[in-house]
């Protein structure tokens, strides 16, 4: 049981019961302790009020003295000051009863209108009081629990009889409502109207976000434990809920080589723009957010923007100790250790991002909700060793060298995974912010052919996939599965090379999408001749002890296959019954598909199937010759970057041919992607709100803080 609806008199046998086991407790007399050795067991909370919202109707005609049987209503709507002393005490998630205290009442804008206006005037003495009142609960034995009173004099207004409480334990929050205002004797005769002393003068109800100040362990009557958590602190983000966004990607380096490749990190600061402070519990918790990071390349012989492919990703970094600095400007609330403030960042350098025994397989998180095992399951490295590269941004020296790679444009993105936002959302419909983690920022590249230097170029941008940066592309969002499932991007870009020629370049981004995708067909019209086929991913980490993937074989790298009939073309990969290693676009990555033909473009509809779960649908792209019209047409968002500038770009690699199998092609039925839409929830009277801010404008990239180094895991 949850939620306890009582009324005031319900506390009195409880609370009775709680307090003669509880004082009997005392650690200073163990004859007590004897005589209680029946004393209740569990868990009591000493609670005050975080934030609430107080609305009192009262009846103008009754405060002024009017006879007349028609009421003249208005409603005063007040805040409670922040982290009110009016303390609660709850005892196994039940509300035992309140202890003396008070909430100090701010007057909200709201109820200005009407309060003064002709023939809706407040009596003056309750007027000049209307900016310094409080709600107070009276010590025991006074004949009443609760008042409404001038903070500063002690003048007592109403008298409350009769309120309801509620307490729901889940939400730690108290509802406090059908309290009765009764005049009281003060008020009365102020108003001249002595007689109508307890008369009934209007109603009250209070909505409070409760915070434990005191959390004690009883076990038989006996005091076992006491802690006393911190205060939260006022939030000072602007989007409700947490929400940990990407706020700069300041720096990046190499940390080592291995054959023929090399093993790269980005620094990462993130921000909360959240009204919530986010979880960030270190492992062994699995409360915490995780950050991939990858490396992409824009290029081509002709203009070097035609393609934009991944030329490289990292395992995860596993955060720990969340700092308190303000370098997105939000206004940091001063949170840190296991929590990331409200408006507060915490900056990772490149070299933090680089340890090895902190970075984790992204094969134990599922993106979408952020879930991952706990203990040390997901960040174990026993049983293997490292060289240069393992578990850092795993590069080909090649894909680098701008010998081979003459203009072309480098972007680095780091994203944020976290199961805070995730959990907050199923609770909170409406404040999901899972979809804005993922930030890019141009970078160029220097030195070669084994060793380099990267210069950052440009701000970083913020809430966007790399993807976004691909000039000239049009690009749009998918949702397979709103709500249970995450977010993968469709990118295409139609070029004409040479007369009578053109190339198609398609890229599909998987962000957080946890089923994966395994297919990409693509029409072709009647009498339509390709040739040029091919395939490109980034390359996979090998397989590991204790990495997550099936027998720790690690995921697959072997290039899809292609089959083509007169109407199609299509890439596949072995389905998740066949090998659940196989290599499909899981989350951060992204897969390039390409051809020439000898037809101009149309619009169409491309069909993606998907590797765990899900059936196939369709997404806008163009494709050559009399291909059938996409119905119905989804809505895709070009991309509209300014095209960066950069000193130096690479070529694409050499990459391996996909097989080439001329057999025919299943048949997909396209369907519109659906796109998530925020769904407005209702909200209660009297419910505590944050005040949103400006968000104000990101600020220049800070120096690396120096934080405490976690115990060394085993290489």
């Amino acid at each position: 049981m949850s939620k306890l609806e009582v009324t005031l008199t319900a506390f009195v046998v409880p609370l009775v019961l709680l307090f003669a086991s509880y004082s009997l407790a005392s650690p200073n007399s163990a004859e007590k302790k004897n005589q209680n050795r029946y004393g209740e067991t569990g868990t009591l909370q000493k609670m005050i009020v975080e934030n609430a919202d107080v609305a009192m109707q009262l009846d103008l005609n009754g405060l002024n003295g009017s006879s007349s049987l028609v009421a003249r209503p208005v409603i005063l709507h007040f805040a409670a000051a922040a982290n009110s002393f009016f303390p609660i005490l709850v005892f196994n998630d039940l509300l035992r009863g309140l202890e003396p205290g008070s909430m100090a009442l701010a007057l909200q804008d709201s109820s200005s209108g009407g309060v003064n206006a002709p023939g809706h005037n407040l009596p003056a003495a309750l007027r000049g009081s209307l900016k310094r009142l409080s709600v107070e609960k009276l010590p025991s034995g006074q004949g009443i629990e609760l008042a409404v009173r001038d903070s500063n004099t002690g003048f007592t207004f109403f008298n409350i009889e009769g309120p309801q409480y509620g307490y729901d334990a889940g939400g730690q929050a108290l509802t406090i409502t059908g309290g009765r205002l009764l005049l009281s004797k003060q008020f009365a005769n102020a108003l001249g109207i002595p007689s109508e002393a307890g008369s009934l003068a209007g109603t009250i109800s209070i909505g409070a976000a409760m915070r434990p100040i005191e959390i004690d362990q009883i076990v038989n009557g006996e005091l076992q434990s006491m802690m006393m958590p911190a205060l939260r602190q006022p939030a000072v983000g602007t989007q409700p809920g947490p929400d940990v966004i990407v706020g700069d990607l300041p720096e990046m380096a190499q940390y080592g080589h291995a054959g023929t490749q090399v093993g790269l990190a980005v620094g990462t600061d993130s921000c909360n723009r959240g009204t919530e402070n986010v979880d960030w519990f270190a492992l062994p918790n699995n409360d915490h957010p995780v950050v991939p990071q990858n490396l992409y390349r824009m290029s081509s012989t002709a203009n070097n923007n035609d393609r934009f492919e991944q030329i490289g990703q990292s395992w995860l970094k596993h955060t720990f100790a969340a700092a308190s600095s303000n370098d997105c400007g939000f206004g940091c609330n001063g949170v840190a250790g296991d929590h990331l403030g409200s408006g507060c960042s915490d900056l990772y350098s490149s070299g933090l991002n680089a340890r090895q025994s902190g970075l984790g397989s992204r094969a134990w998180v599922n993106p979408f909700s952020g879930s991952f095992p706990s203990g040390n399951t997901a960040n174990n490295h026993n049983g293997h060793n490292h060289d240069g590269v393992s578990h850092r941004i795993r590069v080909e020296a090649s894909d680098l060298n701008t010998a081979l790679n003459p203009g072309a444009i480098y972007f680095v993105e780091g994203q944020y995974v976290t199961p805070h936002e995730y959990t907050w959302c199923q609770s909170h419909p409406g404040q999901c912010n899972m979809y804005n983690n993922v930030s890019y920022r141009q970078f160029s590249v220097n030195g070669g052919p084994t060793n380099f230097t990267f210069s950052p170029v440009g701000s970083t941008i913020q809430m966007q996939p790399a993807i976004m940066a691909w000039t000239g592309a049009t690009v749009s969002q998918a949702e397979p599965d709103p709500g249970n499932d995450g977010i993968w991007f469709m990118g295409y870009k139609v070029t004409n090379p040479s007369a009578g020629v053109w190339h198609y370049e398609y890229a599909l981004y998987n962000e957080n999408l946890d089923r994966g995708i395994q297919s990409f067909s693509v029409p072709l019209g009647p009498g339509v001749n390709i040739s040029n086929i091919d395939f490109h991913a980034p390359p996979q980490e090998p397989g590991w002890a204790n990495d997550g993937t099936q027998n720790n074989q690690g995921y697959s790298s072997t290039p899809w296959t292609v089959t083509q009939d007169a109407s199609s073309i299509t890439w596949s990969t072995e389905t998740f019954a066949t090998n659940q290693n196989a290599n499909a676009i899981r989350w951060g990555t992204l897969y390039n598909f390409r051809f020439d033909a000898d037809q101009p473009p149309n619009p169409t509809d491309a069909t993606v199937g998907f590797f765990k779960t899900g059936s196939p649908s369709g997404v806008l792209v163009q494709a050559p010759g009399g291909v059938p019209t996409p119905s119905p047409t989804p809505t895709s968002t070009p991309t509209a970057t300014a095209t960066p500038t950069a000193t130096f770009t690479p070529t694409p690699t050499p990459t391996a041919t996909a097989t080439f199998t001329p057999t025919p092609t299943p048949t997909f039925t396209p369907s519109a992607t659906a796109t998530a839409t925020a769904t407005a929830t209702t909200t209660p009277t009297a419910t505590a709100t944050a005040t949103p801010r400006p968000t104000p404008t990101p600020r220049s990239s800070p120096s690396p803080r120096v934080r405490p180094t976690p115990a060394p895991r085993p290489l």
